[in-house]
C-alpha cells in the first residue's frame, strides 16, 4: 500500500518532525538554531523488517519491528520517505511513503506502524521535554497499534482513558514507582500488563502500544528522555533519549526498566542526506 500524502510540519508546540537522520557525535543543543532538527524512529509493524530511504538515499537498512533510534541531528527541510520490505528492489513500489518537512530546531520521533484497520502508515509526535515540576515525572502514552481505544491505569485507577490510534496522551505524576496496566477503554479487560513502572524526577518517559491485537502481537517499546529543562521550541533530546526493550509481545517488563533504559544501538547509516531535498 502507497500512500504519498505531503505532511508539512511546524516547528512550534503542537508540531511534528521526521526523526530519520544519519549518525553524528551531537545532539542539537535547546535553543539552537542552527538549520537542523532533533529526530528518532520508532519501527512498530510487526512482521516486517524494512529498509527506509530518504530522497533516494538508504537510512536504515534490516530494521526491526520494536526498534526506536536514537535522537540524531538532520539538516532541516523536506524528504520523501521510502519504507520498503528489507531487501527489496527501492526502483519499486514502496510498501509506505510520505512526503515530510522536518523544520528547523525540532524534537521529534516518526513512529512507521498499523493504525486501526491494520494498515501501515506514518505518524509524527512532538517529544516534549519541557520543565517538569519539582517531585514530579511526565508520561506519555502513544496509541500505534492495531487495536481499540485503550484506557491506561495505575493502581487499578485510570489515569489516560479513550486513547485511540494514532493519538497520545500525556500526564504529569509524582516520581516513583507505580502498578500500571492497559485495558480496553471503559472495561476491566486487561490488553497488556501489569507491571511496576519507575519515572523518575524531572524524565519523560513515552510508551509506545504497538503491533496487533487480532495477531496476539501486542507489545510495548519506552523511550526516556531526562534534563527536561528545555522550553518546547527547539526542545532537544535530553540525556540519550534511549529506548528500552519491553520483552516478549504481550508483556510489559520494559516499564520497570523505564528509568535505568538500556541505550539502543542506533543503525542509522552514516550518510546524510541533505542537498537531495525533495
Amino acid at each position: 500500500m502507497t500512500s504519498r500524502t505531503p505532511l508539512t510540519l511546524a516547528a512550534c508546540a503542537g508540531a511534528c518532525a521526521l526523526a530519520l537522520g544519519a549518525a553524528t557525535p551531537a545532539l542539537a543543543a535547546p535553543g539552537d538554531d542552527d538549520g537542523t532538527a532533533t529526530v528518532s524512529v520508532f519501527h512498530g509493524i510487526p512482521g516486517m523488517t524494512v529498509d527506509v530511504y530518504a530522497n533516494g538515499d538508504e537510512l536504515l537498512g534490516d530494521f526491526e519491528p520494536g526498534t526506536v533510534t536514537e535522537p540524531q541531528q538532520l539538516d532541516a527541510g523536506t524528504y520523501d520517505i521510502q519504507i520498503f520490505r528489507a531487501g527489496q528492489n527501492p526502483d519499486g513500489a514502496p510498501a509506505l511513503e510520505k512526503e515530510i518537512e522536518v523544520p528547523e530546531g525540532a524534537d521529534a520521533t516518526v513512529a512507521a506502524h498499523l493504525n486501526a484497520d491494520s494498515k501501515p502508515e506514518l505518524t509524527a509526535f512532538v517529544n516534549d521535554v519541557s520543565p517538569v515540576g519539582a517531585g514530579q515525572a511526565r508520561l506519555t502514552v502513544r496509541h500505534v497499534a492495531a487495536a481499540p481505544a485503550v484506557d491506561v491505569r495505575a493502581g487499578g485507577q485510570p489515569v489516560l482513558t479513550g486513547l485511540e490510534n494514532p493519538k497520545e496522551q500525556t500526564t504529569e505524576v509524582d516520581a516513583g514507582t507505580v502498578n500500571a496496566d492497559v485495558v480496553l477503554a471503559g472495561t476491566d479487560t486487561v490488553a497488556i500488563g501489569p507491571a511496576d513502572l519507575t519515572l523518575q524526577e524531572g524524565t519523560s518517559t513515552v510508551v509506545y502500544a504497538w503491533g496487533s491485537a487480532e495477531d496476539d502481537s501486542l507489545a510495548l517499546k519506552t523511550q526516556t528522555f531526562s534534563g527536561t529543562a528545555s522550553a518546547p521550541k527547539g526542545v532537544h533530546a535530553g540525556g540519550n533519549g534511549a529506548a528500552v526493550d519491553p520483552g516478549s509481545p504481550g508483556s510489559w517488563p520494559g516499564w520497570a526498566a523505564a528509568a535505568g533504559a538500556v541505550t539502543v544501538t542506533s543503525v542509522l547509516v552514516a550518510r546524510r542526506v541533505a542537498g537531495r531535498r525533495a
